[in-house]
């Protein structure tokens, strides 16, 4: 066990661990999100496309965020970005707390969504600032689990209190955050003035890098890098699946006579799944090619949803969410690796607001569009959810070949590059 813990946690520096506890406070009180869409249509009397378009508002503000916090984290500082992004989140969560109009509710969403997107960029930045390369994998693995961790938590405590208080459900969220931001706050240095510019032989960083005083090429370069935009997309259709769990599962739910703690129970198993499971995953798909195993979790991703379409009670959805889950876990290390394999190392930060554009992105299609699926096919509405899954499982097996032999060339560059050492 404890070389197992050695090679799944050991030689992270405590800078990491406090940016993991952080992400695991702010997600175990993110709790109004998983419930907008069932408070919309409750107690604010909208229907569900509309309720979708108001949550798909967040969505939309994600995707404006990520980009902002991308640049931000590279010229304003990790740190700084965060600790703005989680006060600024706080405050917004109370005015949805009391606010009544739907306008006035759907611009507070989507603000609420660029706030709650911009950490995101900084995190991982600040991630690769701290860790070393060679520890990087485990790190995001880590990250990936506290994120599922506190989502377990977050999903058991918000069914109890969306049917005690939604206004509650709101002001806890906003407690949580200003607790993640005090972590922060207290305890994470600036890591930006720890990256350093490389050299223009492409060797040892020349010289220290101060926030505000790094520059880099713009984001035309990730936007114009056809394979990292071929995996960003096919990542989009994962996350399409993925955000059904958060934005349109909940109406089917309902629409099947079962009450918001049903809900809650499901999204919990699957974060204590994760839980209990995800630290294992890296050695489980060590032997295989990243895109065989992305093309096997998407389907798993497919199969469980396209489930839904004959689901009509909770042991169903349980067990329907078994089955995607354990597709989301076995997605997660390859993706964070790609990812980073296919980012130049001076581009980090910018490829990283890039591929995390895929998820807000889908937070905002995912319930626009879902939402009218929902209303005009009812049960159907799952079957074209397995049906995207099923065109990325094509779309991860064709792509990934030549991926893989543009990661490989890059390497063998990388190391060619390097000064010998005596």
């Amino acid at each position: 066990m404890r070389r197992w813990w050695d090679d799944t946690a050991g030689g992270l520096p405590a800078t990491f661990w406090y940016l993991w506890s952080g992400l695991l406070i702010n997600r175990a009180g993110a709790f109004a999100m998983l419930f907008l869409s069932l408070y919309l249509t409750a107690k604010r009397g909208a229907s569900e496309s509309l309720a979708g378009f108001v949550v798909g508002a967040f969505g939309a503000g994600g995707a404006v965020g990520t980009l902002l916090g991308g640049v931000l984290a590279d010229r304003w500082g990790r740190r700084a970005t965060i600790l703005a992004a989680h006060l600024a989140a706080a405050g917004l969560m109370a005015g949805l707390a009391f606010s009544r109009h739907l306008a006035v509710i759907a611009v507070l969403a989507a603000l609420v969504g660029l706030v709650h997107s911009m950490p995101g960029p900084a995190f991982v930045a600040a991630i690769v600032d701290v860790v070393p390369e060679e520890r990087r994998s485990r790190a995001f693995n880590l990250q990936f689990w506290a994120f599922n961790l506190g989502m377990a938590v977050a999903s058991l405590l918000a069914g109890v209190l969306a049917e005690a208080s939604f206004v509650a459900l709101f002001l806890v969220d906003a407690a949580t955050t200003l607790a993640a931001a005090a972590v922060i706050a207290l305890k994470v240095p600036e890591t930006l003035a720890r990256a350093a510019r490389p050299s223009a032989t492409g060797g040892a960083p020349a010289e220290p890098v101060r926030p505000g005083r790094l520059r880099r090429p713009g984001l035309h370069t990730a936007l114009t890098d056809r394979t990292f935009l071929v995996f960003v997309g096919l990542t989009f259709l994962l996350a399409v699946l993925a955000q059904q769990t958060s934005t349109i599962m909940p109406l089917a739910m309902r629409a099947d006579g079962l009450r918001p703690s049903a809900y809650g129970l499901v999204v919990a198993l699957g974060g204590a799944l994760i839980v209990v499971g995800q630290l294992f995953v890296p050695r489980l798909i060590e032997p295989y090619r990243k895109s065989s195993v992305l093309a096997v979790s998407t389907g798993l991703m497919a199969l469980g949803f396209g489930t839904l379409a004959v689901a009509d009670d909770l042991p169903l959805y349980l067990g329907a969410a078994v089955v995607w889950t354990v597709g989301q876990m076995l997605a997660a290390p390859p993706n964070a690796q790609i990812n980073a394999e296919l980012a130049p190392p001076e581009l980090r930060a910018r490829y990283q607001s890039v591929f995390s554009l895929a998820f807000p992105m889908a937070s905002f299609v995912a319930p626009a569009l879902g939402g009218l699926s929902l209303q005009h096919l009812g049960e159907r509405h799952w079957l074209v959810v397995g049906g995207l899954g099923l065109v990325a499982v094509v779309g991860h097996l064709l792509a990934g070949p030549s991926r893989e032999r543009r990661v490989a060339a890059s390497l063998a560059r990388r190391r060619e590059a390097e000064p010998v050492r005596g």
